[in-house]
């Protein structure tokens, strides 16, 4: 690589655009690491600082990402979420070609909070299960999960499921229940301390936040799910369709989500598991499409 020093453009900045261009020809392929901040002043004669900026420059664009003492790699393409089918992280992860896997950071019985209680058309304060997830794909932390079931649905779920594994399959193949529609609201936001952390990104990194109530064949809500994911790795993915005067000429489709840009007021509070007031409510649409997991 040479760099023009007379050049208007900043030193960082070509270092970026190259790196870049080999991203975007091949020359670097997913997975791959690029040449970490000392290499790039040793073999550039430049410095760490100007390095270290052409390095964050690739991150904050989403074409690289960092792996605490490992250093910086390119990244894949973007994981698709869909918001006309029904699937559980481990499908998408499997459907993008990646191996999923999980940390768990809770599984517990606790009693349903009040927005917990009201999605699930439960008592207040009834039993339900707590399960909370850091969701991988190919080692790489990708959204925080965490969902809320009736206890009395699945009453020995503590004892017969292992949380590294496929929630809804268990729930399928031990209690006869299978998610067949969802209401789900996304919305944009940035990531606070606690979530940067656990996902491998900066704080105020762009991420998209998921409220989501999902129903059995008999139409009952089932389960609660509110989901963080990381904006530099996964895109949403809607088909839109027409009004109803243009529906007489065009198949119609019903979709499964609603994508809103209203921020988050208070992101605090949903770190902390407490419902927000100010958060779209989720009412259930009975003529969703239906897919078994």
């Amino acid at each position: 690589m040479i760099l023009d020093r007379s050049s208007a453009v900043p030193i960082y900045f070509q270092i970026y655009q190259h790196l870049l261009d080999q991203i975007h020809s091949g020359a670097l392929q997913p997975g791959q690491p690029i040449p970490s901040e000392p290499e790039l002043a040793s073999s550039l004669g430049i410095s760490r600082m100007t390095a270290r900026q052409a390095v964050k420059a690739l991150c904050d664009a989403g074409a690289t990402y960092s792996k605490r003492g490992l250093g910086t790699f390119v990244s894949g393409s973007k994981q698709v979420k869909t918001s006309t089918e029904l699937l559980s992280f481990t499908q998408e992860t499997k459907a993008g070609g990646g191996k999923p896997s999980s940390r768990v950071l809770a599984f517990e019985q606790v009693r349903a909070e009040a927005e917990v209680a009201a999605a699930l058309h439960l008592e207040p304060n009834a039993k339900v299960f707590h399960l909370k997830r850091v969701r991988i794909a190919d080692s790489v932390p990708m959204s925080i999960e965490e969902c809320f079931l009736p206890a009395k649905l699945c009453p020995r779920l503590l004892e017969t499921f292992d949380p590294r594994t496929s929630l809804y399959q268990v729930l399928a193949e031990n209690y006869g229940i299978r998610m067949t529609a969802a209401d789900e609201v996304a919305e944009a936001s940035l990531a606070h301390a606690g979530e940067a952390r656990l996902l491998g990104i900066k704080k105020d990194s762009p991420v998209f936040v998921l409220t989501r109530i999902s129903y059995a064949e008999t139409s009952q809500p089932v389960e609660f799910v509110r989901s963080t994911y990381r904006g530099d790795r996964w895109k949403l993915v809607s088909r839109l369709t027409r009004n109803q005067r243009a529906r007489r000429n065009t198949a119609a489709r019903q979709p499964v989500a609603v994508l809103t840009a209203e921020p988050i007021s208070d992101r605090r509070r949903f770190a902390a598991g407490v419902g927000n007031d100010h958060r779209p409510k989720i009412a259930p649409n009975p003529t969703h499409k239906q897919e078994e997991l």
